[in-house]
């Protein structure tokens, strides 16, 4: 990183997050997370999905790296979510790549107002000439459209719409957690010329808006498991914003 002092604020982070661990998540669902990942790197369509993506400028946040972990965690979530609506495995298997392809196309326009709605849009252009259903390409969009915190969401057009849409939102909001701190955080000031002092006046007020995540869940998953993965976030940057109350003299 260019400034010194954030670099060392981004190791205290990483120091915080290998002590106290995976989120629990990642321990109980191993399974469906290696599913997942192999859905990742063998799917045709998921790989056209990310030929695409690589040639298009994305929002250094929200880029690809975080459009694969939150389509890899939307992967597992949708399959828990599926046992447990005791939906057909076959069924589950063409759900997983659905909100994969939302995982990865989710922030498309992240840079852009509004961009839940404009992301949606260029997810319809898109998968118009993918080689799938139809009725799969409105769930991603649909889901696309839904994923953002705090707002009005779209009435889904059945129950499988809802759960893709849920999953993908549960799964976004997952890197609300350690991932705010380990590295959305970083790429952000990187970009930026925040000073070290404007970063500390708002620290904790960013605090409470992250928090307030957790009653936002939607899944029975990540009603489980997103709470977790908040407050495993909240001590990492509690952390943090000590260690700039002592590098301010405050």
């Amino acid at each position: 990183m260019k400034n010194p002092i954030y670099s060392r604020l981004k190791q205290t982070a990483y120091k915080v997050s290998e002590i106290i661990g995976n989120p629990s998540f990642y321990i109980d669902h191993d399974k469906e997370i290696a599913v997942s990942d192999k859905s990742l790197r063998t799917s045709n369509l998921l790989k056209e999905c990310m030929s695409y993506m690589s040639k298009i400028t994305l929002d250094s946040v929200h880029g690809i790296t975080h459009a694969k972990a939150v389509a890899l965690d939307a992967g597992a979530v949708i399959q828990v979510e599926g046992w447990l609506h005791n939906i057909d495995s076959s069924l589950i298997h063409e759900l997983i790549i659905s909100v994969q392809l939302a995982g990865l196309l989710h922030d498309i326009k992240r840079m852009e107002k509004n961009h839940t709605v404009a992301g949606s849009n260029e997810a319809k252009r898109i998968l118009k000439n993918f080689q799938m259903e139809e009725k799969y390409k409105r769930y991603v969009t649909a889901a696309i459209r839904n994923h953002e915190a705090f707002k009005k969401i779209l009435e889904p057009e059945d129950e499988i719409a809802k759960l893709l849409s849920d999953s993908l939102y549960d799964a976004d909001k997952f890197r609300w957690g350690p991932d705010n701190f380990t590295t959305t955080l970083w790429l952000m000031l990187n970009s930026t010329d925040i000073t070290l002092e404007v970063l500390y006046k708002y620290f904790l007020g960013n605090l409470k808006y992250i928090e307030s995540i957790k009653t936002t869940f939607r899944t029975e998953t990540g009603k489980k498991y997103g709470p977790e993965f908040i407050d495993m976030g909240i001590v990492i940057g509690q952390t943090i914003y000590k260690e700039m109350s002592e590098i301010l003299n405050l």
